[in-house]
């Protein structure tokens, strides 16, 4: 077993505990950003000037008729940026624009005494624009020839002999909808100056290092002279990676140059309208199967909605390529990736980034294929799984594939699945406007950061005299228990109860140079880089131990509190111990530092091994649906996941439950609307609320959720064998939208082959039943629709 993965004696990580601020979350004493304002004296409020069209060239923006209003202090403009006004990495997304990119883009902003007035002076502020042509859909910007960013291309063996070889070739193409973060805590910042001239902001945000060098190259500082600091975020899900930025800097240039703090925080609206989403996607593919059902070729371009400047999306959709695979060898591929622009907020990461999307493309092919083929949906998928010495298309090996079985397997056993189709067979021969059907899918998720350098992570832990903990680590904690697991892994690795340590807030002038919590990496870099540190103090106070208790260093250990030797009764308490090598002058502090081994990436090429390793996991879900309205309900669910040996298991199988329901939210219930009319409202997001966008709720809960931890399952080379757990769930929903296919397919004739929008919605199901409803199927086994469908539902052709 290696070093970072191997478990001392009683070990308090793979005990199950409450999120450690579980009281104050419910109690509501937690502190977020915006409830520092109420403790934070002379704070001026910040309120964006938004104009309402999707795409112009602002001529003119007077800001007088502003500070004409009561309480307004100043209004901020391009003018006012002593440093770079741009508040992306990429160097295309101005903080103050001149040209309007979007419906509602933020062009200045107003300080204020109070929020209202702020409000009535961004109202008060007049500007005028020479309007330009949009692209609002996805569609629109491909028929435009509208792209920008990177094309990658993903090559695997020989596509065109593939085909050659290929007994069935099926051709299709498939656009799926974007999906709105939700967080219930808004953007939010402040900041302020102290006696120095140090910028200070609090923020909510995913990556504080980078919120740091945003607004250090806005104001023109370097970044010693920008301390972030995220207390906790309410709900960051990838929203809170980039998109944090700009508003900090806003808070730090009003502060720079008012000499006061200063408070951003959108309102649901504006954070709706202002920030950016899941990337929606278009995929258009070929794929070649032999006569037993085995894929030969897959050829494909994935083109995703970047929407008006790069942000992220050139990683999301290199991640989107890195997944079509999913849980299924294709030997000869060939998939380009393109990043469309168009007049949208500028799409972002959200949890899976790009994955999602990947994989949801070889889920539909293979579910709208299976009954072309004759074949069981199930059994085309379990066909196909990666075994033992198969490399993805971009050439890095699979390791344990057979664990993309063992969990497939054990949904399988656990869930009755044999037993419940024929129950269910039954029940529809029975109940002709009635369907239930039930799917069982599986996920293949690699961890890492695409981007090597970002796969580090730093850690500072401090032992005080009187035997306490502090540590401070580079993650931040946005409700997924990442502090948690730091406490635990401490407390772990110095062999001590877990009541000895706490947790500080996350700040850039105690760890530096952090990579963003994101990827599903958080427990994997920052735990690595908190046992390092923790190893170190250890190391050092094992020597003093030995001193003290007359043995060798080697041969004592220490468990519980109480440091001992091996073999005899001699003992030293964890207290006592501290306090002697404090008067030995041993130091008590250590900075810890972890870097991932093992990964090479060649973007241009597009290969290598950019993934420390795979997560699996396999989801079983039974749903019902109504032939008159295509409402449907979920009537039990069945996961099996790997999260390798947990690090606290009552954390993990919350993340699990929480991203499948989040992922079915996406996949059937979560319908972003723009407005592509051609009316002054052009651009405008119409579900900008919750009372027009979708969101998960009890109503849309399993009646019975099932969720199963993989047992045994080390990961050699991860802190203490675990896993991340933060994003692979999330694709564990596709079993939904999978068993929705197969209920609206049985009130067709046997065979048929359903296409289904994405989000799978009431609606959408309800014309997947009416096509299904129309169809015939030919001798051959092949599916003909006889009934017209919705525009956004793709085509399937034989070739």
């Amino acid at each position: 077993m290696s070093h970072l993965s191997e478990l001392p004696e009683k070990p308090v990580v793979g005990v199950s505990m409450p999120h450690e601020s579980a009281t104050l979350h419910v109690t509501g004493t937690a502190l977020y950003t915006d409830d520092l304002v109420q403790r934070t004296k002379d704070v001026l409020h910040a309120y964006p000037v938004q104009v309402m069209n999707a795409h112009g060239r602002i001529t003119a923006l007077r800001t007088e008729p502003a500070l004409a209003v009561p309480g307004v202090v100043r209004v901020l403009t391009g003018a006012d940026v002593p440093g770079v006004n741009d508040a992306g990495m990429k160097h295309d997304e101005p903080l103050f624009p001149d040209t309007v990119m979007f419906y509602g883009h933020a062009v200045a902003w107003v300080l204020g005494e109070t929020l209202e007035a702020a409000r009535l002076g961004a109202a008060a502020v007049e500007v005028e624009l020479d309007e330009l042509p949009s692209l609002i859909s996805l569609r629109e910007a491909i028929a435009a020839d509208s792209f920008h960013g990177a094309r990658p291309v993903m090559l695997a063996g020989d596509v065109d002999a593939g085909f050659a070889d290929s007994a069935h070739v099926f051709t299709g193409e498939f656009h799926f909808s974007d999906q709105e973060h939700f967080y219930l805590e808004t953007h939010a910042a402040l900041a302020h100056l102290d006696e120095g001239g140090q910028v200070f902001v609090q923020s909510s945000t995913q990556h504080p290092s980078e919120t740091q060098e945003i607004v250090a190259h806005v104001l023109g500082l370097h970044s010693h002279e920008v301390t972030v600091q995220c207390l906790r975020m309410g709900g960051g899900f990838g929203g809170k990676e980039m998109q944090p930025h700009g508003f900090a800097a806003v808070a730090a240039l009003g502060a720079r140059l008012t000499g006061r703090p200063v408070r951003v925080r959108l309102n649901r609206t504006q954070d709706l309208t202002m920030s950016g989403k899941r990337h929606g996607f278009h995929a258009e593919w070929r794929i070649g199967f032999d006569d037993d059902g085995h894929i030969q070729a897959l050829d494909a371009t994935l083109t995703a909605d970047g929407g008006w400047s790069l942000d992220l999306s050139e990683p999301v959709v290199a991640r989107a390529l890195c997944h079509i695979d999913n849980t299924y060898w294709i030997p000869n591929a060939r998939v380009a990736g393109r990043i469309a622009k168009t007049n949208k907020v500028s799409n972002t990461a959200f949890r899976g980034f790009g994955g999602p999307q990947g994989m949801l493309v070889i889920e539909d092919i293979l579910g709208r294929c299976a009954p072309l083929l004759g074949l069981d949906p199930m059994e085309l998928r379990e066909l196909n799984f990666y075994r033992q010495g198969q490399s993805t298309p971009y050439g890095q090996q699979v390791l344990h594939p057979e664990r993309i079985s063992a969990v497939w397997q054990e949904v399988h056993d656990h869930g009755g699945i044999a037993d419940r189709k024929r129950e269910i067979a039954a029940f529809n021969a029975a109940h002709p406007n009635t369907k239930r059907a039930l799917a069982l899918t599986g996920i293949k998720f690699g961890i890492s950061f695409n981007l090597t350098a970002f796969n580090q992570a730093g850690a500072l832990v401090l032992i005080y005299k009187d035997g306490s903990v502090l540590i401070n680590h580079g993650g931040t904690e946005m409700g997924q228990g990442l502090h948690t697991k730091m406490l635990q892994v401490a407390a772990t690795t110095l062999g001590i109860p877990l009541h000895k340590v706490r947790l500080a807030p996350t700040r850039t002038d105690k760890v530096p140079n952090t990579s963003a919590t994101a990827a599903s990496s958080g427990a994997d870099l920052n735990g690595a880089a908190v046992k390092n540190a923790c190893e170190q103090l250890r190391d050092r106070l094992l020597r003093v131990a030995g001193t003290q208790l007359g043995a060798n260093a080697s041969d004592v250990r220490i468990v519980e509190g109480v440091a001992r030797v091996i073999g005899n009764d001699r003992e030293l308490a964890w207290d006592d111990l501290v306090r002697t090598a404090y008067f030995q002058r041993v130091q008590l502090s250590a900075a810890g530092f972890y870097r991932t081994e093992g990964l090479h990436w060649d973007a241009k090429t597009f290969q290598g091994s950019p993934f420390k390793y795979f997560s699996y996991g396999a989801a079983a879900t039974e749903v019902e649906v109504d032939g008159f309205t295509g409402a449907y309900r979920i009537r039990r669910v069945d996961i099996v996941h790997d999260v390798g040996d947990s690090l606290s298991p009552m954390i993990d199988i919350g993340q699990v439950e929480g991203g499948f329901v989040q992922g079915a939210g996406w996949l059937t219930l979560e319908d972003l609307r723009w407005d592509t009319g051609d009316g002054p409202n052009r651009g405008r997001l119409l579900t900008q609320a919750a009372s027009t966008y979708k969101l998960p709720s009890f109503s849309e809960m399993p009646e019975e959720f099932n969720v199963r931890l993989m047992e045994n399952a080390t990961e050699e080379g991860a802190v203490y064998g675990s896993k991340a757990v933060g994003e692979p769930p999330l694709m564990l929903a596709f079993s939904v939208r999978e068993a929705l296919r197969q209920a609206a397919a049985a009130f067709g004739p046997v065979g048929v082959s359903v296409e289904l929008a994405s989000p799978a919605t009431p609606e959408a199901v309800y014309w997947a039943i009416e096509a299904a409803r129309g169809s015939d199927v030919r001798r051959d086994g092949h599916a003909r629709s006889g009934s017209e469908i919705p525009a956004d539902a793709s085509a399937l052709s034989d070739a």
